[in-house]
């Protein structure tokens, strides 16, 4: 059974970085496409950084873009989202996402590469596997 563990959050003042972890269990890093999502209070969760499965092509939300950095390393089986430049508006739990390659939509399966923008939760939550969330808070 694949699982998929987040850790790394934390409270951080505004303009400080956080580098947020995931593992996965049961199953091979490398055969994974792998994203981010984030959920603030009261609004929808949101897809904000995908990275493909040999790690050659990253995708970002426009509210991150500049910010924040997807990597992997595949022999550790462990994705990281290095977050600098934080602002208050990035307070939120941080999911990740894991979806076999062999059932993506395309390189990234999370991502739209014709719209350029993620695809809504709703459409992908039942798809591939995801983490318990960690929380980040951003003070002001």
């Amino acid at each position: 059974q694949v699982q998929v563990v987040e850790s790394g959050g934390g409270l951080v003042h505004s303009g400080g970085s956080l580098k947020l972890s995931c593992r996965i269990f049961g199953a091979k890093l490398e055969d994974y496409q792998l994203a981010w999502f984030r959920e603030a209070p009261g609004k929808e969760r949101e897809g904000i950084a995908c990275i493909t499965q040999h790690g050659v092509t990253t995708y970002y939300s426009d509210s991150v873009k500049g910010r924040f950095t997807i990597s992997r390393d595949n022999a550790k089986s462990t994705v990281l989202l290095q977050m600098n430049s934080l602002l208050p508006e990035d307070t939120a739990i941080y999911y990740c996402a894991a979806t076999h390659a062999s059932r993506a939509r395309e390189e990234c399966h999370y991502y739209n590469t014709y719209a350029q923008e993620f695809l809504p939760h709703t459409l992908v939550r039942d798809t591939g596997h995801w983490g318990q969330g960690t929380q980040v808070t951003v003070s002001s």
